[in-house]
């Protein structure tokens, strides 16, 4: 299946510039005509009632989830990171993770450690700074 759904994890920089953006845009014309039929979410908060919003109304098989961490290491992000991959794996199986989950991340070691592929991840440079990184493919990725 067609992948139509996106659910962004991050915190910080890594999740209110994109959601800024996200925002500023879903009501202009073009840009809602162009993503009619898909859904983008956000999950920042790891309160299981955030997950389940985040999830809720979503198809494990049409959904990709794109991890946005600047260092890989961040505890809500990861923690968020985790969750999201279970409910994939437990959904899909373990072939799952290589299929719906991507990463935006300085730290590539880290990511692959996670279980995924270095080729599905989008790198940035290691001295932007998290409120800058919107400009970087934190912004543009999701």
């Amino acid at each position: 299946k067609a992948l139509t759904d996106v659910v962004a994890i991050g915190i910080g920089g890594s999740y209110l510039g994109p959601e800024f953006v996200y925002e500023a845009l879903r009501t202009d014309p073009k840009c809602a005509k162009a993503a009619e039929g898909r859904k983008l979410r956000f999950l920042a908060n790891v309160d299981p009632v955030d997950v389940a919003r985040a999830t809720e109304g979503l198809d494990p098989e049409t959904t990709l989830v794109v991890v946005v961490s600047k260092t890989f290491t961040t505890a809500e992000t990861m923690l968020n990171a985790r969750t999201m991959r279970k409910w994939l794996v437990d959904a899909l199986g373990q072939d799952a993770v290589a299929k719906h989950m991507i990463a935006v991340s300085t730290n590539l070691k880290a990511v692959e450690a996670f279980g995924i592929d270095p080729d599905n991840a989008f790198g940035f440079w290691d001295w932007v700074g998290g409120r800058y990184s919107v400009c970087s493919a934190v912004g543009l990725v999701p």
